[in-house]
């Protein structure tokens, strides 16, 4: 793990910054598709936004130091998704968004960065865990027919999310670091 001044991103933390960028733009849209489609709680849900800008920071890291990027992105996404089940309850669908942090935790690394990977899965799922057991009630109260449109909301979101990181994600190489020759 090697500092990155000034030199191109390898194509693995390009589509982790990518998919960084993706979801920081997308989060002042959803008090917006709350509003829309449910009607209520569009003050509860613009404390979504609170993650953005740690998301938004992750490409700014990808420069310097490109396997603190690939670590940040799943990190910040899985706390995003534990502060959201909070807020909205997990009947609303947003844990499912552990599995969109699996699934970047699958792809964001290499071989040999197999225990971040390790690390990470086992968190993603400990705090899953956490969340279904010990969360407790939500910050925003909804009532059912508004958690049913939230839920459908969020499962469409994940689905959304995943789609696109497999997309980004396809055919980049993980074998190895890339070396300056390879840049050229």
């Amino acid at each position: 793990m090697t500092l990155n001044r000034g030199q191109r991103l390898d194509p693995l933390t390009q589509a982790t910054a990518t998919i960084a960028w993706v979801v920081a733009l997308n989060k002042p849209f959803y008090p917006v598709y709350v509003w829309y489609l449910v009607g209520n709680g569009v003050v509860a849900s613009l404390g979504t936004l609170l993650s953005a800008p740690f998301f938004l920071a992750i490409p700014f890291i990808a420069r310097r130091f490109p396997p603190a990027a690939r670590i940040a992105l799943p990190l910040v996404g899985i706390f995003d998704t534990l502060f959201e089940t909070k807020l909205f309850g997990s009947g609303s669908g947003t844990e499912l968004f552990f599995a969109a942090c699996i699934m970047l935790v699958t792809l964001a690394f290499r071989p040999d960065e197999k225990w971040w990977q390790r690390a990470l899965d086992a968190l993603v799922f400990a705090v899953l865990m956490f969340s279904r057991s010990f969360i407790g009630p939500p910050l925003h109260v909804w009532a059912d027919a508004e958690l049913h449109t939230l839920f459908n909301l969020n499962a469409f979101a994940v689905a959304s999310l995943m789609a696109f990181v497999a997309l980004r994600y396809a055919g980049v190489e993980r074998d190895r670091e890339p070396t300056t020759l390879d840049e050229s």
